[in-house]
């Protein structure tokens, strides 16, 4: 069994887009909170933008949850991703849709790898 994978980068924002000449990722609209007129609110789109180092070779699965509190998360997404090599970095563009809130908080993150909490962080929703 290789390290635990390493979180280098974590930001959310409208938009990644990746040249397709040079494989650039270009990060648009980063934010930390969200503001809402009225609850329950839904937030149409958002990327979570995620660079991951050591991770060993094979096949992975990448899961994010959320909640007001860790006994109440629900999951998001969860999908596949590869490693070639730990030393490689993996970029993932992970699009969220249609993510709703039920009442102003803030409302815990957890991303987790093949199971293993990597992060837990949180995203402020407020009116």
């Amino acid at each position: 069994m290789g390290s635990k994978p390493q979180l280098l980068v974590w930001t959310i924002c409208d938009a990644v887009h990746v040249d397709p000449a040079t494989g650039k990722h270009y990060i648009m609209g980063c934010f930390s909170n969200i503001r809402a007129r009225q609850f329950p609110a839904v937030h149409a789109r958002m990327v979570w933008f995620v660079t991951l180092c050591d991770v060993s070779i094979g096949q992975h699965q990448i899961k994010f949850s959320y909640g007001l509190d860790m006994q109440a998360m629900k999951p998001i997404m969860e999908r596949p991703f590869e490693s070639k090599s730990p030393v490689n970095k993996i970029n993932l563009v992970n699009e969220i849709h249609n993510l709703k809130f039920a009442e102003p908080g803030e409302y815990i993150i957890m991303l987790e790898i093949d199971d293993e909490p990597l992060l837990i962080t949180s995203l402020g929703v407020s009116n």
